[in-house]
């Protein structure tokens, strides 16, 4: 996962200015559209199978008893993630070979450099007392939504999985992987040969990705309040930043993963 070397690899950032982007213009929007669709269909099928599956009465519930009581059971949700994940990676998958990428390159999964990835955690750290500090002087609450969640699963260490891990791990490949890189991609110059130009041009793709893709992150968190939310853009501010300063998908990942885990340990404490 890491590199020995020091030196930023912002230079990977982006797909090369030399190549064609895998996306049009009119393809990154539509691309946008369909993957934020899909997150919430996936969620909601998620949902669905994992409650006919789980709850009491599910086979023989409607639709709608199914997303009502589904959607606050701890089994189910964490179980729905995991079928989301599956659904949205594959999605993802197919939507780069459709258009004959290459899906480590395009997804920029590669090695970090350490020194990249412990300046990134500093911040990272840097970011998360601050949030505590925050959260505690407005006296807000924003994990009050794991209540009944926690309540009614039948194994913390699912919920943990779910949260901890594998929604991490999928959000960032379709944020700050697919969706990153086809938005990106849009300004990298390809007939431009001047070495002070391409590099403006990937900075201001990688801006431009950063701002959307993190304004939709925040959007699609539904079980959040404004306050959260708010949070969440400069959370996602940050894993953007860790994608373009290391190159690499994996370096974002793992801080997310280290958030969220951060978080769920501070949630578990409280209620134990």
């Amino acid at each position: 996962m890491l590199k020995n070397s020091s030196t930023s690899s912002q230079n990977d950032a982006v797909p090369s200015v030399k190549r064609t982007p895998l996306f049009s213009r009119l393809g990154a929007v539509v691309l946008t559209i369909v993957i934020v669709i899909a997150f919430f269909i996936s969620q909601l099928l998620g949902v669905y199978v994992a409650g006919k599956l789980v709850l009491p009465a599910g086979k023989n519930s409607t639709a709608a008893d199914i997303f009502y009581f589904g959607s606050n059971d701890g089994t189910v949700v964490s179980l729905s993630i995991i079928i989301g994940c599956v659904l949205l990676v594959a999605i993802s998958v197919l939507m780069i070979r459709i258009r004959g990428g290459e899906i480590r390159h395009y997804l920029a999964i590669k090695p970090f450099s350490l020194a990249v990835g412990m300046g990134m955690l500093g911040l990272l750290l840097i970011f998360m007392i601050g949030s505590q500090i925050l959260t505690y002087l407005l006296g807000e609450t924003p994990l009050v939504f794991v209540d009944p969640l926690y309540q009614s699963v039948s194994s913390v260490w699912l919920l943990v999985f779910a949260m901890v891990v594998i929604a991490p791990f999928y959000e960032e490949l379709i944020f700050r992987g697919l969706l990153w890189s086809a938005i990106a991609e849009q300004f990298a110059d390809i007939t431009d040969t001047d070495t002070k130009d391409s590099s403006h041009s990937q900075l201001r793709g990688a801006v431009v990705a950063s701002i959307v893709t993190s304004l939709i992150f925040a959007v699609i968190h539904v079980q959040y309040g404004i306050y959260e939310i708010s949070t969440i853009v400069v959370l996602a501010l940050i894993f953007c930043y860790a994608r373009f300063k290391s190159g690499s998908l994996l370096l974002p990942i793992l801080l997310h993963t280290i958030n969220n885990g951060v978080a769920m340990w501070q949630y578990l404490a409280q209620v134990a």
